[in-house]
């Protein structure tokens, strides 16, 4: 809704991580539709304090009138960032796809030098912090492997991300082998940043670049049946809201309506009766850190739902508090403190519970709270891939759905003794 429907509630005020730490930040509602019955066009920004707000979209979630306030908010701050000019932090972040895909050539040499001091000086003296280890890159990526695996009557398209692409492709490659097992036919066609970095980065028409590239892809597939699954919920909430909402792409409400939580997606799976998995014995003790992103979606808990079925699975889940990180956020030295101070209380249930690991859907919040903590993370797909792992004996296909069972169980074990390598 628009910020005239704005009844000054301030509820989101009361939800918001940013205003409960940075003093310089009058909160979403000020900053949102307060401040926009004052924004005429022509007139420059001065708004600064308005870059304070991480776009966790906490303050859309409590809102109980659906006011877009962090919508509201991006529109200033992408205003502010084209009227005032970008920094080099800005745009090295506004392309961290194009910047993967160089470090990922190189891997080998920018994993040596990334966190050493030399580089780690030049990086806070352009703006961006290093309080958090930068992620190894890897060269070996999703785009570079197999672009279609497995059989079955349901077909998906997987929209993996910058960071299980460059970061994490084992992760990504433990998805598609647990798709694959649940017998579905998976693609992984070339695709290119979902288009959030350069959204929050102040630059919208990369954003949108970037969008349109993805949208032709994934339309094509979507027309031929496929339905689109993401594991980042980053990305979910970009694929699902933006595209068809800021970005306002054509196909946006096609792509929208036809893409799933991998989480989500499974759990249809198993309530259709198209599978039942076999889930076996993992005993482990985790902190289950809900992203804002996931929150936003308003899906509710796919993968707390799934580690429900995990025998000897004990975990807790924790969404009160947002991990600070949200996304590029939180590399910016301008925002460490305020990202440190937010991190270090969504640290504190998980300090107080001991887990063995911290799970999350989002790999930003991983790193941060790992970060901070020093607690082994985890994605949730990792835990289901074991469980799947140890109870392969037992997973069970549901007749007449154009499952080849001997393919698919082939396939996983193959993936489990390379470790989801594909």
């Amino acid at each position: 809704m628009k910020f005239e429907h704005c009844i000054r509630c301030t509820i989101c005020v009361e939800n918001c991580p940013v205003f409960s730490v940075e003093p310089k930040f009058p909160g979403p509602k000020q900053a949102g539709p307060d401040a926009q019955r004052f924004r005429m066009d022509g007139e420059v920004s001065v708004d600064t304090w308005v870059l304070f707000c991480n776009q966790c979209k906490r303050c859309e979630t409590a809102c109980p009138y659906g006011v877009d306030v962090s919508e509201i908010i991006l529109k200033a701050q992408i205003k502010y960032v084209e009227e005032h000019g970008r920094s080099i932090a800005n745009y090295m972040f506004a392309n961290t796809y194009n910047i993967g895909i160089l470090a990922s050539a190189f891997a080998p040499i920018v994993n040596k030098i990334i966190n050493t001091n030399l580089v780690k000086n030049i990086m806070r003296v352009i703006g961006i912090s290093t309080y958090i280890p930068f992620p190894r890159y890897r060269a070996f990526t999703l785009s570079k492997g197999r672009r279609k695996v497995g059989k079955g009557s349901k077909k998906v398209v997987f929209f993996y991300g910058c960071y299980l692409n460059f970061n994490r492709p084992d992760i990504g490659r433990k998805i598609r082998s647990i798709l694959v097992s649940m017998g579905l036919e998976v693609i992984t066609p070339h695709q290119v940043c979902c288009g959030l970095p350069a959204l929050g980065n102040g630059d919208l028409d990369r954003a949108r670049r970037f969008a349109n590239k993805n949208a032709g892809i994934l339309v094509h597939y979507i027309n031929r049946g496929y339905d689109v699954v993401y594991a980042c919920t980053s990305c979910g909430l970009t694929l699902v809201r933006d595209y068809p909402g800021i970005m306002d792409l054509p196909d946006g409400k096609k792509i929208s309506e036809n893409t799933y939580n991998v989480h989500e997606y499974i759990l249809n799976l198993i309530e259709e009766g198209y599978i039942k998995p076999g889930f076996g014995q993992v005993n482990m003790r985790i902190a289950y850190h809900m992203p804002c992103h996931l929150k936003a979606l308003g899906i509710g808990y796919p993968a707390a739902r799934l580690f429900e079925k995990i025998p000897g699975l004990e975990y807790r889940v924790l969404e009160d508090n947002c991990c600070g990180m949200a996304g590029t956020y939180g590399f910016k030295e301008k925002n460490k403190e305020t990202s440190i101070q937010i991190g270090r209380l969504a640290t504190l249930p998980i300090l107080e519970y001991k887990p063995d690991a911290i799970a999350s859907d989002c790999g930003a919040c991983r790193m941060q709270l790992g970060g901070l903590t020093g607690i082994r993370q985890l994605d949730p797909s990792e835990i289901i891939f074991e469980s799947l792992k140890v109870g392969l004996s037992t997973i069970k296909y549901s007749k007449g759905k154009g499952h080849d069972k001997e393919t698919d169980s082939r396939f996983i074990k193959r993936n489990i003794r390379k470790g989801g390598q594909v």
